[in-house]
Formats: C-alpha cells, sequence, structure tokens
C-alpha cells in the first residue's frame, strides 16, 4: 500500500458565508448600516435593533453613530420583535435585524399577533435570506418570503444589490407600516447603477428589453438574470430583465403588461424555495389576468438543501447565471 497522500485543495470558510460578489465585481461595504445612519439622521425617531448580531447584519455601522438608539435584545429574537413592536406603540420606528431564519421562523407568531396584527410602524430587515449561506438548513432561509407573504399588511422586499438596499430603506423609513427586507450585508455588489434606476416601493422596473426571452427577477436573481442577458448576448437569445423588487404588493399590472407581449419564454427567477414566493405570485397574477405565456421557474427546490460552499450550491440548484442560461437555452429549443 503506498504510503502517498492525495492532497486536494480545500474551500476556505469563506466560501460559505454570505458573499454573493464575484471576483473583482464592484462592491458596496454594509450599504445597509449607511443608509440607515442617513435616515437616522433625519429621523430622531429610528432605532436599531438587534439580537446579538449587530456584526453580521451591518448595524454596528448605525451603533458606532448612534450608540443610544442601539439596542442590543440578546440571543432572544421573540422578544426582540415584540420589544420592537412596544417601541413603535410609543411612535419610535425600530429597526429590528437578525438572521431571516430567526426572524422568521422563530419569532413567526410574535411578527404575527404583536407587529402586523395592530399594523405597527416596525421594520424587519433579515440576512442570509435564501440561499446567501452554505451552512445548511439551520441557516438557510429558503421560505421566508411564503411565510411573511402570508402575514396580512406586510409589505416584503426583497434587494437585488447595494444601491436598491440603500434606497429601499430610505423608502420604508418614509412608508408607515409593517415591513419585512431582506438583508444583502458586507461587501454588497453594485450593478443596478449602471441602468439608470430607482428603487420605489411596490414598483417593478424593466432594466432591459429583448424580444426571446423576459426574465422577471427579484433579489439576487435580478444580478444573476443580468449575467444571463450578457451570456447569450452572442446571439443566442435575447433577454429582457424585468426586476421586482417589492414582492407585496406586487406590480401586477408591470408584469402583466410584459408578459403580454407575445412570442417570448417568460422565466421567474427567485432565490427562493419554488413554493409561495415570486414565482406563485407571478403565476397567480398571470392566470387571473388571463395571460398565458410560456413560463419556467428557477427557483430552489422544496427540500432541504444541503452545506458546502456557495459556488458549487448555486450551480447545484440552478441559480447560478451558468446554469440558467443553459437551462433557457434547452427551453427555448
Amino acid at each position: 500500500m503506498s504510503n502517498e497522500t492525495t492532497h486536494k485543495p480545500r474551500l476556505t470558510t469563506s466560501a460559505m458565508i454570505a458573499s454573493i460578489a464575484a471576483e473583482g465585481q464592484r462592491t458596496e461595504t454594509a450599504p445597509f448600516g449607511h443608509a440607515l445612519v442617513a435616515a437616522a439622521q433625519r429621523d430622531p425617531r429610528i432605532v436599531g435593533m438587534s439580537a446579538d448580531l449587530s456584526k453580521y447584519t451591518d448595524l454596528h455601522v448605525f451603533a458606532r453613530e448612534f450608540p443610544e438608539r442601539h439596542l442590543q435584545m440578546g440571543m432572544a429574537e421573540q422578544l426582540l420583535m415584540a420589544a420592537a413592536g412596544g417601541m413603535a406603540k410609543e411612535g419610535l420606528v425600530p429597526f429590528a435585524t437578525t438572521y431571516a431564519v430567526f426572524a422568521t421562523r422563530r419569532a413567526y407568531d410574535f411578527i404575527h399577533q404583536v407587529i402586523a396584527e395592530e399594523r405597527l410602524n416596525v421594520k424587519i430587515c433579515a440576512a442570509l435570506p435564501g440561499l446567501t449561506t452554505g451552512y445548511g438548513p439551520s441557516h438557510q432561509a429558503t421560505d421566508d418570503l411564503a411565510l411573511m407573504r402570508a402575514v396580512p399588511g406586510m409589505t416584503v422586499i426583497d434587494p437585488c444589490d447595494a444601491l436598491d438596499t440603500a434606497q429601499a430603506v430610505e423608502a420604508i423609513a418614509a412608508h408607515h407600516g409593517p415591513v419585512y427586507m431582506r438583508l444583502l450585508r458586507g461587501k454588497v455588489p453594485m450593478v443596478l447603477d449602471e441602468y439608470d434606476y430607482r428603487f420605489e416601493l411596490g414598483k417593478a422596473k424593466l432594466l432591459r428589453d429583448g424580444k426571446d426571452v423576459l426574465i422577471i427577477a427579484s433579489g439576487i436573481m435580478t444580478m444573476r438574470a443580468l449575467e444571463v442577458a450578457q451570456l447569450l448576448g452572442d446571439g443566442s437569445a435575447d433577454v429582457a430583465v424585468l426586476h421586482v423588487p417589492t414582492i407585496k404588493p406586487l406590480d401586477e399590472a408591470s408584469i402583466i403588461e410584459a408578459c403580454r407581449r407575445s412570442g417570448r419564454l417568460v422565466v421567474v427567477a427567485e432565490n427562493h424555495s419554488t413554493v409561495g414566493g415570486l414565482s406563485e405570485a407571478v403565476a397567480l397574477t398571470l392566470l387571473k389576468a388571463r395571460v398565458a405565456p410560456e413560463l419556467r421557474q428557477v427557483a430552489l427546490p422544496d427540500a432541504f438543501l444541503d452545506a458546502g460552499a456557495l459556488p458549487t450550491l448555486h450551480d447545484r440548484y440552478g441559480i447560478s447565471a451558468a446554469v440558467m442560461a443553459a437551462n433557457i437555452l434547452q427551453w427555448l429549443g
């Protein structure tokens, strides 16, 4: 038996954390934290709250600027949401941050009964949405949009990049009512500034037009859709991209208008389970309007996902740009 050991390259831990920026891609650091500071400078009612994760939701940027308005609730997400509701009742505007799995699964009843039922002005900003961490089902919030869409009166937002995140913070701070926003943290890609983009609550935006395929996307999948458009821009397919940052209320008029155009494959792309997210919302919208394009779905499976390096998992579950492009070409025949 040979005593030689075969050494395989090992992926570092950083390959499993919530970094979605490609090598060399333009990024902004902590866009949420800096945008919240700017909003708090304008509005003294804003407070920042966390459940022992300020460093990992970029709330530490806010805490450094406004230590007296930063509230660390400890590892108690139910208490975080209940306390946020109480502060909203006293006229404050709490931004409650934690990981999406803890906000939606662990504290769901408190969000539903304490915050949403009384239409309290609480902004829930939740990091690690969908498949933006490789640490397995305990940390992968692949069902958060479905859960929050089901809460009456809850506004649900899924921003694409640093620009979207910063502008969404400004918008939800001015909006009265409960909001759930997926949070992109750390070094967040910057892509939408190239498309003359401005976030508007409840509005979808056509970023580019194309005659062969329409990709309707939210969150990081809008970034992937734009990458797919570039990959297929060699003549393989002309791809339009409709960005839908507000999942609820949904901009049904823009979606229907875009899908009425005949002869285009429509692909709905989301960083979420196939169940209960953007795809089902779009499909129901089109069904009610009696608009029937050829429709395909790019989404995470209705399953507990594997742990591992994000690039590997994105390929495995079909949400990488390369796999999306290959599947679209196959669907086009």
